[in-house]
């Protein structure tokens, strides 16, 4: 794939070089993240040790205790450039659940990747979430860390 050289659209002076994997801006390079939202912290350390296992400095590795501050997280990253590409989010958190948290982040961003962890989850609400936004997959806890790797590469290609 050749590069795609742009100006974003009222920035002015701000260049924008894609490659379809890394994006180059104002001469520094942002990588492609993964955003991973639960909340206990534990899950969240295991999510991204397995994730720099196996995709190593190739992508960003983000995370959020909760779909609030997910959503501030998107926010802030979209404001520098970077691409969420994934996003997998537990289903039962507190305030906001990852049903809601990702259907609003499909509202905004649909071409990103949704992965969905349960322990325990209301399957009627889950099957319901699961007909509105387009869930790559939903994966049981526990997992193993050939099931996360299979279901992100999955997700990142979602067409």
């Amino acid at each position: 794939m050749h590069p795609i050289y742009r100006k974003t659209a009222g920035k002015p002076g701000k260049l924008v070089i894609h490659d379809g994997k890394t994006t180059i801006n104002r001469g520094k390079t942002v990588k492609p993240a993964i955003l991973c939202v639960d909340d206990e912290p534990i899950i969240l350390e295991v999510l991204k040790h397995q994730l720099k296992d196996h995709f190593g400095s190739t992508m960003a590795y983000e995370m959020a205790q909760d779909g609030e501050e997910g959503l501030d997280v998107i926010e802030e990253l979209t404001q520098q450039g970077t691409k969420i590409v994934v996003i997998v989010s537990d289903w039962m958190m507190p305030g906001m659940n990852g049903g809601e948290f990702l259907e609003k982040v499909y509202q905004r961003f649909p071409d990103t990747g949704l992965i969905i962890l349960t322990g325990h989850a209301d399957e009627a609400t889950l099957q319901k979430t699961l007909q509105q936004i387009p869930i790559k997959q939903c994966m049981s806890k526990p997992w193993t860390e050939e099931q996360l790797i299979v279901a992100v590469k999955s997700a990142m290609d979602k067409p």
